[in-house]
């Protein structure tokens, strides 16, 4: 089977390690012939190119593939994109991201590719967008949704959010966890101590850690104004932030203000395999994005044996639950937030039990192996029902 993934950038995010890993897979498990069809990928959020191009991922980079919108290099784009699709000739065109999912649907279908599928790992429309911004996106993804014969949503959350603003009918989704490497994350307790004695923790602090960008929405804010009374009350608290942004230095000064910057640690960027290492240095994985698919973190911690303490937001609830794996609260509720820290920082033995059982419920799921045998099953669905047969 010929198979080509479209993204708009490979950062170092979970979209890109999905589509990383789903490359990967294809082609060291089935013998496929992969192709990643990529813009640059610029900027503090690293780039995982260097992994694809040292595991045998053969990728074309696109220089007009770009995230922001502009008629001409979009049109660019497009004509880039066409031309690589063209010249691989594949059985299936796999598309992710709001940018290259428009650009290499339309290609796709203009080439009368055999199956055409897109991945959703979060809409590019939301709450918090100007009401013109909000209805343009949805337009643009239900005309792209006309363009592919199957979408598939990393959480049951995606395809209810997309369904309920008339994108494309559900039964035209279907669900696919977004797979990683889980063993890391399973054997991460070995590398507790060790990581803790290299970034300053002591053996009695309680860590409260969050993995995500320092970007707009990822609602690192809303940890910080709790952490001023989670400190008050446990004085053992310690924050562990992992990962960059373009809001770093914004983040920096209101922990200053705060007078919170013994118990702040910014590691800032990591590559991915090293997740698990600070993973383990944590009690507790905070997930305060205002948006977000499913973000990998949450299993990521869960696997690792530590509660999530998360939004109530897209995807969260298929694997945080109040009491069983974490706490699920109201977005934007530091209220709520800040009890829920306050009460996990004060049980080690209710941290345990909250930890272990969202490690026995992700354990079957999050694997990526699961998640490529899934979708290669439905690429031989849809080359199927279209007439065609590939092995």
């Amino acid at each position: 089977m010929r198979v080509a993934h479209v993204i708009t950038r490979m950062i170092i995010g979970g979209a890109q390690e999905n589509t990383l890993y789903n490359c990967l897979d294809l082609v060291k498990e089935f013998g496929d012939d992969v192709l990643l069809i990529t813009g640059p990928s610029e900027g503090p959020e690293g780039n995982l190119l260097e992994q694809a191009h040292a595991q045998g991922v053969p990728v074309e980079t696109l220089p007009n593939l770009v995230r922001n919108i502009h008629p001409m290099t979009d049109y660019r784009g497009y004509q880039e994109v066409k031309a690589a699709i063209r010249k691989f000739q594949p059985d299936v065109v796999h598309t992710h991201s709001a940018k290259g999912g428009m650009l290499g649907r339309r290609a796709a279908t203009a080439l009368k590719v055999p199956a055409v599928i897109h991945t959703v790992h979060g809409a590019p429309f939301h709450p918090y967008q100007s009401a013109l911004a909000r209805k343009f996106f949805i337009a643009c993804e239900r005309y792209a949704a006309t363009q592919c014969h199957q979408m598939v949503s990393v959480a049951d959350a995606m395809t209810d959010l997309l369904v309920e603003a008339k994108v494309a009918p559900r039964e035209k989704f279907i669900t696919v966890y977004s797979g990683m490497e889980v063993e890391p994350f399973l054997e991460s307790r070995g590398l507790r101590d060790e990581t803790r004695q290299q970034l300053g923790i002591q053996p009695s602090d309680v860590v409260i850690g969050k993995i995500a960008r320092l970007f707009h929405l990822k609602g690192h804010e809303y940890v910080i104004e709790s952490a001023k009374q989670v400190v008050a009350k446990c004085p053992q608290a310690k924050f562990l932030f992992v990962g960059d942004g373009i809001l770093r230095e914004k983040f920096e000064g209101m922990i200053a203000e705060a007078g919170l910057t013994d118990h702040f640690i910014l590691v800032g960027l990591v590559p991915p395999k090293e997740i698990p290492k600070y993973i383990s240095a944590m009690d507790v994985l905070v997930h305060t994005s205002l948006r977000e698919g499913l973000a990998r973190a949450l299993p990521q911690a869960l696997l690792s044996g530590k509660p999530a303490v998360s939004f109530d937001i897209d995807g969260a609830r298929e694997v945080v639950s109040t009491m069983e794996t974490g706490f699920l609260l109201p977005p934007g509720d530091t209220a709520q937030l800040t009890s829920a820290l306050i009460q996990l920082c004060d049980d080690p033995a209710l941290r345990e039990k909250l930890g272990e059982e969202g490690r026995r419920r992700c354990i079957q799921v999050f694997p990526h192996q699961v998640m490529t045998r899934r979708l290669r099953e439905i690429y031989q669905e849809v080359l199927r029902r279209n007439g065609r047969e590939v092995a």
